[in-house]
């Protein structure tokens, strides 16, 4: 739709509208003209830079911001030495936080040689009430502050800086709406996130998302269809779901449907090769998923399924409502039914209360199941959740050691499942020039290893089969054939 929509026809001398998206292109014109009169009397487009901490919803909702600052007529570029500077923040962990107010500082500066500079602030670490008194008071050169529901109102927000001085705060506490049909500006011209769902219903006792995203919020199959069709008509070839539990889709849509039914729908779609999905709940992982993932030609053979602990006592205090067995019975049937699968995980060393024979339950399940990647993370207390409340936290020297001692056992694991593949042919996609070396391109298999081959730019976002000739630990060297 947004493609279809020509600002300059919009009549912005009118009162906006009330319905959405009509009242955000409405500000979108504005803004263009405000921009317009910066580049008039700068002799030059003002230039926007977009930081993303944190995951692929946020790295979703960035695109989200890029395009709307592309389409008011802003030069993105990567340095923060910018005209407008924005960070979509994370909060998941205490230090992203910390790398956030850090970056800050660098930007007081900056600001100071720029006056025409503006400063914005958005992201599920703006959720937190602490977070914005402390910006408020120590950070007070900000312009704009906005939270993980009103994203969609960015447009609104960015005119409201040119017309007031000050900081302005825009945080709500939760919502049920989904706006559709917004500006975009995707990374990648080949691949592409695509949001399925908002929020998320488990309340994990050491996670703060459900505190900042909100309840789930699932997205009508239609409208994830017809952006899955845009996409691919646009040149997109693999396509990834992205929602904190897309196993718990549709459950609140007036007409329910299942993340399974809706990957069987999404597999129809012509021209789509690759679909790929994150992240999943084991709880709510069913035997009708695991089958149509075995018998999909275009899901990717990787299932990212966070363990997050192996002791049964601690996944209960992180009310995760699965037992150990239930994991390694499911992970195993995975296994079992879909054999050229990767399995990634999760995993937090150092939750209250985790003793050395917790940890050695963890590492059993490594060993039994036999990851082909985890994510290993010392547990990191949130102002607001149940476990940081709890009792008996873990001492710093104890989390430390049994975070080396896993992260050995994790790495050692991985190596050896990496190793099966040497030999064999695979499908990668290639997504970009070699960083380190400009004779190689980067590509991506199924299993989302990466393999590294001789080639040259003209190969990237293309489909290539590729021979795994060597590998080095975490990646392949390999081939074109």
């Amino acid at each position: 739709m947004y493609n279809e929509i020509k600002l300059d026809k919009i009549d912005i001398t009118s009162k906006p509208p009330n319905v959405e998206p009509a009242r955000q292109y409405y500000f979108m014109a504005k803004c263009r003209e405000k921009v317009r009169m910066f580049e008039q009397e700068n002799g030059r487009r003002p230039t926007a830079c977009v930081t993303t901490f944190g995951c692929q919803m946020n790295a979703r909702d960035s695109e989200k911001l890029s395009g709307i600052l592309k389409e008011v007529g802003y030069r993105e570029v990567a340095s923060e030495e910018a005209d407008f500077v924005i960070f979509n923040t994370c909060t998941v962990r205490d230090n992203a936080n910390q790398r956030v107010y850090g970056r800050l500082g660098e930007l007081k500066g900056r600001k100071r040689r720029n006056r025409q500079m503006k400063i914005a602030l958005c992201g599920c670490m703006m959720q937190e009430s602490s977070v914005i008194e402390k910006i408020r008071t120590s950070y007070s050169f900000v312009d704009l502050i906005f939270g993980t529901h009103n994203i969609y109102k960015f447009a609104e927000l960015l005119y409201n800086t040119f017309e007031s001085e000050g900081m302005i705060t825009d945080i709500w506490e939760d919502t049920d709406r989904i706006v559709e049909d917004l500006p975009m500006e995707r990374k990648y011209p080949f691949k592409s996130g695509i949001n399925i769902m908002f929020g998320c219903n488990n309340f994990c006792s050491y996670c703060i998302v459900p505190y900042v995203r909100g309840r789930e919020r699932s997205r009508e199959p239609e409208d994830i269809f017809r952006e899955i069709r845009g996409l691919v008509a646009d040149g997109v070839v693999e396509i990834m779901l992205l929602g904190q539990n897309v196993n718990s889709y549709g459950r609140n849509l007036k007409y329910p449907i299942t993340f399974a039914e809706l990957l069987r729908e999404v597999e129809k779609i012509d021209g789509l090769r690759r679909i790929r999905f994150m992240t999943s709940h084991p709880k709510d992982l069913s035997d009708d998923l695991i089958r149509v993932m075995k018998e999909s030609d275009k899901i990717c053979r990787h299932l990212h399924l966070p363990l997050q602990s192996g002791s049964t006592g601690i996944l209960q205090r992180m009310n995760r409502r699965y037992t150990k067995e239930q994991y390694v019975d499911l992970a195993l049937k995975i296994r079992r039914e879909i054999p050229d699968i990767a399995l990634t995980t999760d995993i937090i060393v150092g939750f209250p209360g985790e003793t050395k024979a917790d940890l050695e339950e963890t590492i059993d399940v490594v060993r039994t199941v036999k990851f082909d990647n985890a994510f290993t993370f010392i547990y990191s207390k949130r102002t607001g959740t149940p476990a940081a409340a709890m009792e008996d936290q873990v001492s710093e020297e104890q989390v430390r050691e049994g975070f080396e001692r896993l992260l050995k056992v994790v790495q050692d694991t991985a190596r050896e499942q990496a190793a099966r593949y040497e030999g064999s042919v695979g499908e990668a996609l290639i997504e970009e020039v070699n960083r380190d070396d400009g004779a190689l391109v980067t590509g991506r298999l199924s299993n989302n290893m990466i393999v590294h081959v001789p080639g040259d730019a003209s190969l990237v976002g293309k489909l290539v089969q590729v021979s795994l000739d060597e590998c080095r630990g975490f990646y392949y060297m390999g081939t074109v054939l």
